[in-house]
């Protein structure tokens, strides 16, 4: 039986890897952070009656934590997904962004260097589109020169490089997965998409009187589901040789597309209206209005448009995404309709 680490386990990405290496027969152990409130285990707590799954309390920060962890788990493979994970936050947040993002991957490289364990354990850093930034070239691929215009897509463009400089330096199996943007039901609520849906659906079980404020409607992202992203996560570590991967769709969307198919799903005639920051989404039938725009939510530097090229997954790892744009749509808009009833 193999054993992995995840740090981050109880985000999106990890929970959905959890699920997935358990089915595997992995012995899985969990990284996760305690706080005064909860320790915000409920997208995992329906696998934690299983014996073969462990958590255990620490921070991305903590040097001494994360060693004590690694050399008492001894993991076959460390999936490192834990992060501050909001490109908008990062902002606001950028030292904590740094640390967490950045050197938090290094603690974790520099441990399993200090340890030995660079014939044994296998690491995964979870990188980002967000490192390409502004636009250099589309659709971007390993080779696209990196831009990132966020404290977030600098933090982990060094995870990126810090990560290339130990496998080539050390020899250790490190790989980095380029991952674009992708989204569930299980996408926090300050996400755009997720934010989308559960607002439409507030709205539609009227729950709801305020409409959906958003910034920039036409920023364009290749959105695939986290399902289908964890599995290239693990295909990536049972390669012969380490190497980093762009995982995406290949398809691109804006913002303003996704609003109107989780309308179309939800029942709404959704018609634009106004121009620049006094544009407003309304439905055609009654006048309501569904969406605004909220200058607070544009980002002071923007990246317009990410799509990605993944055809180095496709004919290295056999990887493929199975949901379409409008079933990952349809699928959160679904859930936000049963979450959000009376």
């Amino acid at each position: 039986m193999k054993t992995a680490l995840i740090t981050g386990i109880t985000g999106q990405d990890g929970s959905y890897l959890a699920e997935f290496l358990l089915e595997k027969n992995y012995r899985v152990h969990g990284l996760i952070r305690r706080n005064s409130t909860s320790d915000g285990t409920d997208r995992i707590n329906h696998l934690l009656k299983l014996p073969s799954i462990t958590l255990h309390y620490g921070d991305m920060t903590d040097f001494a934590c994360l060693a004590a962890l690694i050399k008492e788990v001894n993991p076959d493979e460390i999936y490192n997904l834990a992060a501050q994970s909001h490109v908008q936050v990062s902002f606001s947040n950028a030292l904590y962004t740094a640390d967490a993002n950045g050197l938090g991957t290094l603690r974790i490289l520099e441990t399993i260097k200090l340890l030995g364990l660079e014939k044994t354990t296998k690491f995964y850093q979870a990188g980002t589109s967000e490192m390409y930034g502004q636009v250099q070239s589309i659709p971007q691929r390993e080779d696209t020169p990196f831009y990132p215009r966020s404290p977030y897509g600098v933090a982990k463009l060094y995870a990126y490089w810090i990560t290339k400089n130990y496998r080539e330096a050390y020899n250790i199996f490190a790989c980095t997965g380029i991952l674009f943007n992708h989204e569930s039901p299980r996408r926090g609520e300050t996400f755009v998409t997720r934010k989308i849906t559960k607002a439409l659906a507030e709205l539609r079980n009227s729950v709801r009187t305020e409409p959906l404020e958003l910034g920039n409607l036409d920023a364009k992202r290749d959105w695939g589901h986290a399902k289908d992203y964890v599995e290239a996560m693990w295909l990536m570590l049972q390669q012969e040789e380490p190497d980093d991967f762009v995982i995406a769709t290949g398809q691109q969307h804006t913002v303003r597309e996704f609003v109107e198919a989780a309308c179309d799903y939800m029942g709404y005639n959704l018609e634009w209206e106004g121009e620049g920051l006094k544009e407003v989404g309304r439905e055609r039938g009654t006048g309501e209005i569904l969406v605004k725009i909220n200058p607070e939510f544009y980002r002071p530097a923007e990246v317009e448009s990410l799509v990605g090229d993944c055809n180095h997954a496709q004919k290295t790892l056999g990887w493929k995404h199975h949901y379409s744009f409008i079933k990952l749509v349809e699928e959160m808009c679904k859930y936000d309709l049963a979450d959000t009833r009376d």
